[in-house]
């Protein structure tokens, strides 16, 4: 539900039912502004979530600060929220990749009583006011199922593993790494660490290849950044067969940018799952306003299909990631669908 009212009543009105928009950019209930920064604007995927940033402050959001683009460096996160607070941000959003280096960040944030989103990743340590991502361990666990299923329990899989120093890289890498040993022992997966770049994916997929003719499927933790690579190196090497043919190579990955998706209709790739850029951007928003306003959650299920949970030092809110398939691809409901009418 979208209200389109204006003044305080109005804001408290929109709060009270946990909308996001309601009120004009540029105002806020509680008299302060969102700081947020991009984690990078280099693959598909974040750039479709700041496009839905943009969209929902321009309709109505919460009044915010102009985006900066920390460009997958920690030490610009660090500067670039500085910076945000200078400009007297009140609460801040950010994505850290390197969720280990940001702590001391978080303390100076908790110091100043700013609230903080954090969204797709989790920090290691530091205090957060909510954590908006995905399951990222159900990704690697639904990942394995997929990959195990399809191929009888038998043969051997190249893993583009992402940032091992970013929790989503990690959660991912190790409930895959369970999954296999205790579902498919017969599996031999090859972990090929990446740093979440394209070209190191490519690079190493290529020297597995030339040792592994045989390779039987690929799990690509990040579509956006390792869908384009892969697929240009296996058409370069006569390995980019369509799905249900002799020699295909069965493909799942994770974001669900259009472009993954129209892989899946053409049969270069077998399954991704959606990771929610629309709804990432929806509640990074609605959260950061909520931390404005001083509103407490609890753990336990949300009004909009999610569950929040405890976090060591916070609270994180799980949303939804669905399989999507051949069978599930035109669904309407994937945001990348969305995207895709909108242009």
């Amino acid at each position: 539900m979208r209200l389109r009212t204006t003044g305080a009543a109005a804001c408290a009105v929109v709060l009270a039912t946990a909308a996001l928009a309601g009120c004009n950019r540029g105002s806020s209930a509680a008299g302060g502004k969102i700081g947020i920064d991009m984690p990078r604007t280099d693959t598909d995927f974040w750039n479709s979530y700041q496009q839905y940033l943009e969209k929902d402050l321009d309709q109505g959001g919460p009044a915010a600060l102009p985006l900066s683009n920390s460009q997958n460096d920690i030490a610009k996160v660090v500067s670039n929220v500085q910076a945000l607070t200078d400009q007297g941000a009140k609460a801040i959003v950010m994505a850290p990749q390197d969720t280990g280096a940001i702590a001391a960040a978080l303390q100076r944030l908790e110091e100043k009583k700013i609230p903080v989103v954090s969204v797709d990743t989790r920090p290691d340590e530091g205090k957060v006011y909510m954590v908006v991502r995905a399951d990222n361990r159900a990704y690697g666990e639904k990942s394995c199922d997929y990959l195990g299923r399809k191929l009888g329990g038998r043969g051997r899989v190249a893993e583009l593993q992402g940032d091992l120093s970013s929790i989503n890289g990690r959660d991912r890498s190790e409930a895959f790494a369970a999954c296999m040993k205790k579902k498919f022992p017969k599996i031999t997966v090859h972990e090929l660490a990446t740093d979440w770049k394209g070209e190191v994916a490519s690079g190493k997929l290529q020297s597995l290849l030339a040792q592994h003719p045989d390779l039987d499927g690929i799990y690509m933790q990040a579509g956006g950044a390792f869908l384009q690579p892969t697929l240009a190196l296996l058409e370069q090497k006569k390995r980019l067969v369509p799905a249900g043919s002799d020699g295909h190579i069965t493909i799942i990955s994770n974001d669900g940018i259009p472009d993954e998706l129209d892989a899946i209709r053409a049969g270069k790739i077998d399954a991704t799952l959606s990771q929610p850029a629309d709804l990432y951007a929806k509640y990074a928003l609605y959260y950061a306003r909520a931390g404005l306003e001083g509103k407490t959650f609890k753990p336990g299920p949300t009004d909009h299909g999610s569950a929040i949970v405890k976090i060591k030092h916070g609270l994180e809110d799980q949303l939804p990631a669905p399989l999507v398939t051949k069978d599930t691809v035109d669904d309407n409901k994937l945001w990348a669908n969305q995207l895709e009418k909108k242009k």
